[in-house]
């Protein structure tokens, strides 16, 4: 697989200015969406909370600029879903609210404050990292998720290399919270800077990894750099370990020496549509719009845009949408690099499930979904074990919408469930 990385793996991060107007959704993390808690027509500092977390499974949210509360609304997720959404107009003077800085913390303080900042997995999957960092089974390992395997996007090398030893503090509060000493980092071999920024730090151990997709999964991570098996229906502190994305801990370092909530964070923007690829700061609920237009805008109209990444992402009918806490990345792909073929019938190859990680059944989820059958489809695909990593789709010959078959059969199973 091409990685694409070359378009942004070397520039340096740039600080995108303060949006006029930002559009935060409650719904920042996986499980429930926040509740807000500012009302139309309130002034709000930076990093002030405007919705508190419903539960452990949720995550507080924070104001990203200072400004007036100009609506509190209904709006649509870039997957089609609807959400409650937070309006702030700009004030531009920068004014902030932080919680007070911790020094020396105790283990309970540090989950505390990562409960408090709203700090979730910056990977992707979104989970409150606190519930992590207080597992129900004894752990001995934390590994750092610095693979990055998703093609294009580059913003977590680029963290790593121009913020090393912030993510190192990080790590170590964390290890602190966990009562743990053994510490890795796994990095593929495709980003030797990286590698060579951790290699000082003694507490930390390096794990050169193959570039392979999809490394970064937890469980694949977790066998590449110790050797461990997490079993089907097990989570990886079962297997005695915990990992973080490299952007949760520089984000847990803040949290912990500055009092800063996570309200901002880093992405990429790439594809061969976009004039000028780079790497990211932004506030959350920055517009597509607005950082589509600061990289120079478009090079040629792009075939497919995409929040996230061309493997796990999900593709926008426009630039109507906003970053989220777990935006990676933003790409503008030209036809060359999105191939959009119609879909045909199903050949029978197989190729979707030599693929798959997971050794999963994806042409079974596929069929069965398309009959309204999604408890067939379940347990003849597998389905529940999904990583959604994109492989499948991939390779597939006839262009199947696996990927939607396999979200479509999760979200009925579960509303089943629920």
């Amino acid at each position: 697989m091409h990685d694409e990385k070359s378009l942004a793996c070397d520039v340096p991060t740039e600080v995108l200015p303060e949006p006029s107007e930002v559009c935060i959704s409650t719904k920042q993390s996986a499980g429930k969406p926040a509740v807000p808690c500012v009302e139309t027509g309130q002034e709000v500092k930076e990093g002030q909370l405007i919705a508190k977390a419903d539960g452990a499974i949720s995550s507080n949210v924070f104001a990203s600029v200072a400004g007036r509360v100009t609506a509190v609304k209904t709006g649509t997720s870039p997957a089609g879903a609807q959400e409650t959404v937070i309006v702030i107009a700009a004030a531009g003077n920068g004014e902030k609210s932080y919680l007070p800085p911790l020094a020396d913390p105790t283990a309970e303080q540090i989950v505390a404050r990562i409960a408090e900042a709203g700090i979730v997995g910056l990977g992707g999957a979104g989970f409150p990292a606190a519930v992590k960092d207080a597992p129900k089974c004894k752990v001995d390992t934390l590994v750092l998720n610095g693979a990055e395997c998703e093609p294009y996007l580059t913003c977590d090398h680029r963290l790593m290399v121009e913020r090393t030893d912030d993510i190192v503090r990080g790590a170590r509060y964390i290890a602190k919270a966990l009562g743990i000493s053994n510490v890795m980092i796994g990095i593929e071999l495709n980003k030797p800077d990286a590698i060579a920024a951790f290699e000082p730090y003694a507490d930390i151990k390096v794990v050169a990894l193959k570039k392979r997709y999809p490394m970064g999964s937890e469980k694949h991570l977790i066998y590449s750099c110790t050797g461990r098996t997490v079993k089907y229906r097990q989570l990886p502190a079962d297997a005695g370990v915990i990992v973080h994305n490299v952007g949760t801990a520089l984000a847990v370092c803040e949290a912990i020496e500055l009092g800063k909530p996570l309200y901002e964070r880093e992405i990429t923007v790439s594809g061969r549509a976009v004039k000028e690829p780079k790497n990211l700061w932004v506030k959350i609920g920055t517009s597509i719009n607005d950082i589509v237009a600061y990289c120079g805008g478009e090079a040629e109209a792009p075939k497919k845009a995409v929040v996230g990444g061309p493997m796990t992402g999900t593709a926008i009918a426009s630039y109507d949408n906003y970053v989220y806490k777990t935006t990676g990345g933003v790409l503008l792909m030209t036809a060359k690099e999105a191939d959009t073929m119609e879909p045909t019938p199903c050949l029978n190859c197989g190729k979707c499930a030599d693929v798959c990680p997971m050794h999963l059944m994806p042409m079974q989820t596929a069929f069965y979904s398309n009959t309204g059958d999604f408890d067939a489809a379940a347990k003849l695909g597998g389905t529940m074990y999904c990583i959604e990593c994109g492989a499948c789709e991939y390779v597939c010959p006839a262009k199947r919408p696996l990927i939607q078959a396999i979200r479509k059969t999760k979200a009925a199973v579960r509303a089943k469930n629920k």
